[in-house]
């Protein structure tokens, strides 16, 4: 479609900023890290895999919620102010460390081995329903801020619902040059201010955030907070690194499919591992959440299908810039649930859809038994199963269940001469 020009990337990055900024803001909400500094580790973190990919691949890394058991488990409910926050903020930053390091010894073994031994586990069979998977388990999420507000049926929710599908359905699909390429922004925008008068926008966050993010002090001194490598930690949150690098996976081979390039090779898995890792790492340095690959940006890539990771790089700099400056942040958060609910249905949905288009461009054939019990079982365990306890605190997600389980599948069940149509 020819080159972007500098306003029409800055544009796009700022959708994809709008994007990934409620799941990524959402992890420390819940487990009492900090906002601002979760925000400038997810774009520092986005910057450093695309060094590490060679500036490759479209991808955002956000806040993973994978690792959130485990972090609750170590700080539970202490905040910042408590007496003890701050010895288990250290627990946690240096559990998070060893996390990042045990994506970066996996992605060394790929590196050695090649990536034919990773391909040969990942077949379309799994991959494709795997990605479905992915969609849909976040649909329950997208669902609930869309049709429900402070809990409860909203009919007013509803209404900024369909204003927002009808915005990026019109824009997608009648829009003609750069305002094609903006639905969702379109869409957040059409939302936000139908919420206005409903009542939906609460300015709190504006009102009472620094201009200057790190002048607070207390996020000064959770980024001078030194980490403490204490084997409770470790062992409650490194071992989901195991966990989430098969969603990495699955998460990279999704972004392949939307942009229609196989990353597994070029710039390699083993590159995509060790760019996570590393952002993991640095996360856990400075005190923010583990890092992952994010759907919504992979979402955002489906709709616009501008697929340049110059914009990706352009949202993290804007994220660095929302974690730095209160005030953006604070405006940023002020976006009504019921609107990142609407835009959200658009963008898991996109994800489950390449999962489909995977399925159908590999021209798997159902009718053999081998093909349909791998998928059947997959989507069951993957959307049926939400964390199932392996040891203490260490818990395994539906999809990374689903996901080992399909790959044995699929590797000891022969695959019969009719497995692929001609």
């Amino acid at each position: 479609m020819g080159e972007r020009t500098k306003k029409q990337k800055l544009i796009l990055g700022i959708q994809h900023t709008l994007a990934m900024f409620g799941a990524t803001v959402l992890v420390p909400a819940l487990t009492g890290l900090n906002t601002s500094i979760t925000l400038f580790c997810a774009g520092l973190g986005t910057l450093l895999f695309h060094w590490v990919t060679k500036k490759k691949v479209p991808v955002f890394l956000g806040s993973s919620f994978a690792f959130m058991a485990g972090i609750m488990a170590i700080i539970g409910d202490s905040r910042m102010g408590d007496p003890d926050f701050m010895e288990k903020l250290a627990s946690v930053k240096g559990a998070l460390i060893i996390a990042g390091l045990v994506y970066v010894l996996f992605a060394g073994l790929i590196k050695i081995f090649g990536y034919e031994k990773v391909n040969k586990l990942l077949p379309p069979i799994v991959t494709g329903p795997i990605i479905i998977v992915i969609g849909l388990r976040l649909s329950g999420t997208a669902i609930n801020s869309a049709f429900y507000y402070n809990g409860e049926f909203s009919l007013k929710s509803v209404l900024v619902t369909v204003v927002i599908l009808t915005v990026v359905i019109c824009v997608s699909i009648f829009a003609k040059g750069i305002f094609n390429l903006m639905p969702i922004l379109f869409a957040i925008i059409a939302g936000y201010l139908v919420c206005l008068p409903l009542g939906f926008c609460d300015f709190t966050a504006v009102r009472e955030a620094h201009f200057l993010s790190f002048m607070d002090k207390d996020i000064v001194t959770q980024l001078l907070c030194i980490p403490q490598f204490k084997l409770d930690a470790i062992l409650a949150i490194a071992p989901i690194a195991l966990v989430t690098m098969i969603e990495h996976v699955g998460d990279i081979t999704t972004n392949g499919a939307v942009v229609g390039k196989n990353f597994m090779v070029d710039p390699g898995v083993h590159r995509t591992i060790l760019g996570d890792g590393l952002a993991t790492a640095l996360a856990g340095l400075l005190g923010g959440p583990a890092n992952t690959t994010y759907g919504e940006n992979t979402g955002v890539l489906a709709v616009t299908k501008v697929y340049d990771p110059s914009v990706i790089r352009i949202a993290a700099v804007f994220a660095m810039i929302l974690g730095i400056f209160g005030k953006f942040g604070g405006f940023i958060t002020s976006i009504p649930s019921p609107v990142t609910g609407g835009i959200s249905i658009v963008l898991y949905g996109m994800i489950s859809a390449v999962g489909v288009r995977i399925l159908i461009n590999s021209r798997l054939n159902f009718g053999n038994s081998r093909n349909l019990l791998v998928a059947a079982i997959i989507l069951v365990l993957g959307i049926g199963c939400d964390s199932i306890p392996v040891y203490g605190a260490v818990t395994i997600s539906g999809l990374a269940l689903a996901a080992v389980v399909g790959i044995i599948l699929a590797f000891i069940l022969p695959e019969g001469d009719d497995s692929v149509l001609n």
